[in-house]
């Protein structure tokens, strides 16, 4: 049986949207609070495939979503190839910055698949638990972050609001930033062709950072990193949608669009719903967009921005989810309402 999300992730217009938000999984569900509180640190839950597939199952229980996203975190990629990694409560990751073309010397891909073989059980527990609790129609993601965003964290150590020690290798010493970016690809390429083989049905490349890159930044660092992936990816799992979500990437999103090869594109919520009907949807299936703090503000303002993207994108190729993710302070009878919308919408 085809599922509804892949349907449209393939360029099949649907009655109903299907819906799936990111980060539909965590803090604002009273029942991931309660897992958690069970659970050492963050990581610790990651990398428990019993109970990371319990946290992806929870949305979907509740929500009935049309899409369970995998319960991770894109920085097991670094961590897997020997970066130290924490994440902190409060506080958010922790990386022990790479600071010199030196420091990549701790690298290596040897160690990578048996690091992330946790989080294939974890999909293999999840794909059995869809199967036998009756959710036939919803599809599995898989995810990663892209190249350029973790090398932001991997350099940097950690969040940033502009990533200038990442920007400044990139600028001052490209040669080996795009070594670091061609290892960060290879992994990439492992990881959710991997995933696909543990049963996932799409997948997503994150690119949170993009937005902070200008024209020619932009093309070499996102989009080429990007199109490798995708075509790393479907040379052997050629029917697998890939979303791309380059995040605040404005106008250049289009070339985005037009020359990484994926699959469907994520829209950030700067994006107009009426303007992306006319020049992105004609291109490729699209998903988003609805602001985040629209969600946790409920009420009449997300009723209207609701109605506004189904009337713009609803009748096409199209899947219903936010410019970002959910908040953690937003109550979940908020996203009850939501995906009762969608669900009644004509």
């Amino acid at each position: 049986m085809t599922k509804t999300l892949i349907d449209a992730l393939k360029g099949k217009p649907q009655k109903t949207p299907p819906v799936w938000l990111m980060r539909q999984a965590g803090r604002y569900l009273p029942e991931y609070r309660d897992l958690r509180a069970s659970t050492g640190g963050f990581l610790d839950l990651v990398y428990n495939p019993d109970k990371a597939s319990e946290v992806t199952m929870q949305p979907v229980r509740r929500f009935g979503m049309d899409g369970a996203i995998l319960f991770s975190d894109i920085l097991v990629v670094p961590h897997a190839l020997g970066q130290q990694v924490e994440v902190l409560e409060g506080e958010g990751p922790k990386l022990d910055p790479l600071q010199t073309p030196e420091d990549f010397k701790r690298l290596s891909q040897l160690k990578f698949q048996d690091h992330l073989k946790p989080i294939l059980e974890t999909i293999r527990q999840t794909k059995s638990k869809l199967q036998h609790e009756g959710f036939d129609n919803t599809a599995l993601i898989g995810f990663s972050g892209s190249p350029w965003t973790l090398a932001c964290y991997m350099i940097d150590g950690g969040s940033s609001r502009d990533f200038v020690k990442t920007k400044l290798w990139a600028y001052n010493d490209p040669n080996s930033f795009a070594d670091l970016m061609d290892l960060l690809c290879e992994a990439i390429i492992q990881y959710l062709n991997d995933q696909i083989d543990a049963g996932v049905e799409a997948v997503q490349l994150f690119d949170s950072w993009a937005g902070l890159l200008d024209h020619n930044m932009f093309n070499r660092w996102v989009i080429k990193p990007t199109r490798k992936i995708v075509e790393g990816v479907r040379e052997y799992h050629p029917d697998v949608p890939i979303i791309g979500f380059p995040r605040n990437a404005g106008r250049l999103a289009l070339d985005y669009a037009q020359s990484s090869k994926v699959s469907a594109l994520s829209l950030d919520s700067q994006t107009a719903p009426k303007w992306a009907a006319s020049v992105y949807q004609n291109l490729m299936p699209v998903q988003g967009n609805l602001d985040p703090v629209c969600l946790l503000a409920g009420g009449l303002a997300m009723q209207s921005a609701v109605e506004d993207i189904l009337v713009h994108l609803g009748k096409g190729p199209f899947v219903f989810n936010l410019g970002h993710g959910v908040i953690k302070e937003t109550p979940a009878a908020h996203v009850e309402e939501l995906v009762a919308m969608i669900r009644d919408w004509k």
